[in-house]
């Protein structure tokens, strides 16, 4: 048995058995965990180790928790690979992201429904050619809450990369003339947003056989810019918790209907 894998507890992320909710929230902030627990009843704080802090309470009288990824793919895949260890199999990613389409402002909402794989961890995975794509039930939970809550809000593909300064001062880098063809096409073609998680979570949850969504606060548009189009800087990702919580909650409620 790998040190990595234990039976007592899960070496990265601090939990075992018990510890967390089937259903789980994933933000990258450590510190957006205790934010998004207040919503819970009865909410704890299980584990802080590394970047990873998890917090468990109850929606509808489900157990449910809220784990950090940090930053990337790389340490989000951990998260995952090591909640599913301790029972979990339904996630919502809620992270934030740069508009790239001219149509999605500042302070606006992307469910992604799939994700473009120019990152390096899901590569780990799977080739290339597989699609990246969230589960269906996930994707209808987060459209349903955003309407629900009369959140503005997108549905569309959302580009995942590795490098954050790759894609914000691209002219910078030795290998500029391609992150700046690449940046075109994914525009060309429709790509919402940009943002560093989400492809690794899809194709991992996908492996394991378990549900991944992702909800995303657009916080400005540089393409806005560049158009001589309004934009801003919104910070606030107070409409993606609200989202990613009504999503849990109807998927909790309509599974027990299920049953």
């Amino acid at each position: 048995m790998s040190i990595a894998y234990s039976k007592e507890q899960e070496y990265h992320i601090a939990l075992k058995k018990g510890d967390a909710g089937r259903f789980v929230i994933l933000p990258g902030d450590p510190k957006r965990c205790k934010k998004i627990a207040e919503y819970f009843d009865e909410p704890r704080l299980i584990a802080d180790n590394r970047e990873y802090v998890t917090w468990t309470g109850y929606l509808e009288g489900e157990k449910v928790s809220v784990t950090s990824t940090g930053i990337g793919g790389p340490s989000a895949a951990i998260a995952m690979e090591e909640l599913v260890h301790v029972g979990a199999d339904t996630f919502i990613r809620i992270g934030t992201s740069g508009g790239m389409s001219l149509d999605v402002q500042a302070g606006d909402l992307v469910v992604a429904s799939g994700a473009i794989r120019a990152e390096g961890t899901s590569k780990e995975y799977v080739p290339v050619e597989f699609p990246a794509v969230a589960h269906i039930d996930c994707v209808n939970a987060l459209v349903q809450a955003a309407k629900k809550l009369k959140k503005p809000y997108h549905v569309g593909i959302v580009e995942c990369k590795d490098s954050f300064y790759g894609e914000l001062e691209p002219e910078t880098k030795p290998l500029s003339y391609e992150l700046k063809s690449r940046w075109e096409a994914w525009k060309r073609a429709g790509a919402k947003v940009s943002e560093m998680e989400s492809a690794a979570l899809f194709i991992v949850a996908s492996c394991l056989g378990v549900r991944a969504g992702t909800v995303l606060l657009c916080m400005d548009n540089q393409e806005r810019r560049k158009a001589n189009l309004p934009d801003s800087l919104v910070h606030d990702t107070g409409a993606a918790i609200q989202v990613a919580v009504e999503a849990v909650r109807s998927m909790i409620l309509e599974e027990r209907q299920q049953k």
